[in-house]
């Protein structure tokens, strides 16, 4: 990787761990099987994801922390972090820049998947 990808991908890394901290700045789009979950558990699924930080090579290959999976109880989750221009209505020409990038996280049950 050059300098400028690590440097992109650092900065698009930055952006999407303030996101999925805060869910401030996109949006978060959550399976049925999410909305099936009663309000205790969702929320502890929330917080899960918020506090997410086991990040590797395995599941983190390009280091821009938009992928992971995380266990609440006996059910285990996915999440992913995609790049949407403002409109949605395609990709972003630079996740990077915010005036042009829409973040939208969905969130999904595994066994949804």
């Amino acid at each position: 990787m050059d300098a400028s990808s690590h440097e992109q991908s650092t900065l698009i890394r930055d952006m999407n761990d303030a996101f999925r901290r805060t869910f401030a700045g996109g949006l978060v789009m959550t399976t049925q099987g999410v909305r099936d979950l009663p309000n205790d558990r969702q929320r502890q699924l929330l917080q899960a994801l918020r506090s997410f930080n086991e990040f590797s090579e395995d599941n983190d290959p390009y280091g821009e922390h938009d992928f992971g999976a995380v266990t609440v109880g006996d059910d285990r989750f996915f999440w992913k972090i995609d790049y949407y221009d403002t409109d949605l209505a395609g990709h972003s020409p630079d996740a990077t820049d915010p005036a042009v990038t829409r973040r939208v996280m969905t969130l999904m049950r595994a066994d949804e998947y």
